[in-house]
């Protein structure tokens, strides 16, 4: 940050489970100090001892923090990517196992850099800069000097050096992850919020190279939903189906919020509920008659709302300079090109009552993945689940009710 703040800069570093993304923006003049601080981070980076211990100390604060938290999204959708993704790629862990903080030295960090930070893994993009001027600076910086790996061998385990990088494609399984958890200290201090039990339910959606896509993240957006005390109007999604038909409707939901992972090479569509521990049943009915119902009519008015709400988000997400440079690395990543906002417009505004239909039954024909959270007892089964899918009858469900 000190190099940067001559230069009136920020930066930032993002990791997912497919890709890092590290980001900085500056006045024009400053371009080029960018460029070899992006390289400086990425191939030059000194890690010390004491660094290490400091970063064990703070994911320990984190993943201790994660699992008191009254929310469990965090938690729930590593639960779920685990269910859907078995014991391979994207199912493995994105937040680190407890058990493996203290496991990770200099020579494991500089084995997977020296394996995923390749030249041929990675894109420099740049916005307000010259074309030429930004190839000149790239070939300054990462062209014309070797990693730190690369001129100390010995900072890599020796079996790294034989290991290409894993290019292992994304094989859904789907199945069940169910973790037994008491969660009634969650909410601490003097608090109404009862104790909840958390559930998530997916299936195999599309990646973002297919030509599905798009569908399916119109479908997201027309499932929207949140929370139970959410306020605001349409811009916040109070009309999409898990509000009108779910939230609205079921007193006993106090969550319900339809989520779209895609990566590469596959993609996850999910629905995360909570509710109290002795609702879970009638929680989990709804989850799954949301799912049985997307393969149902679409109306004109709610597939059109689902459009412009995804336009919108799309352009007002490009009027930022940080994401348009993130999203041109990767596309580019994806893609091997960029494709402008006005080709995916064009793609938003072309999806069809049909499509959305077409999507959820492609969806619906993988197997389920499933993940339970905090008191199991009450949960149906994997199997009763998997029933309660292929019944023609939506389920029959507890309704609140004043009057007899």
């Amino acid at each position: 940050m000190q190099y940067l703040e001559k230069y009136g800069g920020i930066c930032d570093a993002q990791i997912s489970r497919d890709s890092a993304v590290y980001a900085s923006s500056v006045e024009s003049q400053g371009y080029d100090a960018v460029v070899k601080l992006l390289n400086d981070i990425s191939r030059q980076m000194l890690i010390s001892e004491k660094e290490l211990v400091e970063v064990r100390q703070a994911v320990k604060f984190d993943l201790e923090d994660l699992a008191k938290r009254y929310e469990q999204d965090s938690l729930l959708t590593e639960m779920i990517h685990k269910a859907a993704y078995r014991e391979n790629t994207l199912g493995l862990p994105r937040l680190c196992p407890p058990e493996n903080v203290d496991k990770i030295d200099r020579k494991t960090l500089f084995s997977y850099l020296s394996q995923y930070y390749t030249p041929s893994r990675m894109v420099i993009a740049g916005v307000g800069i010259d074309h030429g001027a930004l190839i000149e600076s790239t070939e300054k910086y990462f062209c014309s000097s070797k990693a730190v790996w690369e001129e100390d061998p010995s900072l890599v385990l020796p079996s790294a050096s034989k290991l290409p990088a894993d290019a292992s494609v994304a094989q859904y399984t789907g199945g069940e992850v169910r973790i037994e958890k008491d969660l009634s200290s969650a909410a601490l201090g003097p608090s109404t919020i009862p104790e909840l039990a958390h559930f998530a339910l997916g299936f195999q959606s599309s990646s973002h190279v297919d030509d599905d896509f798009v569908p399916f993240c119109v479908l997201n957006i027309l499932m929207g939903g949140g929370g139970s005390f959410s306020a605001g109007g349409p811009g916040k999604g109070m009309y999409t189906r898990l509000y009108t038909n779910a939230l609205n409707k079921h007193h006993y939901l106090y969550s319900a919020t339809a989520f779209n992972h895609s990566y590469i090479d596959s993609g996850l569509f999910c629905i995360l509920a909570s509710s109290p521990p002795e609702s879970v049943a009638e929680m989990v009915a709804t989850v799954v008659e949301q799912f049985q119902q997307m393969a149902g009519p679409v109306g004109e008015e709610e597939l059109n709302r689902a459009k412009t709400q995804l336009s919108s988000m799309l352009m007002m997400q490009l009027e930022s300079r940080p994401v348009i440079f993130e999203d041109i690395g990767r596309q580019v990543l994806a893609y091997g090109h960029r494709k402008t906002a006005k080709t995916l417009l064009e793609q938003i505004d072309s999806v069809t009552a049909e499509d959305i239909q077409r999507v959820a039954e492609r969806m619906l024909r993988t197997k389920p993945s499933v993940a339970c959270l905090g008191k199991l007892s009450a949960f149906p089964s994997y199997s009763d689940i998997q029933g309660m899918l292929t019944s023609v009858e939506p389920q029959k469900k507890k309704r609140f009710s004043l009057f007899l």
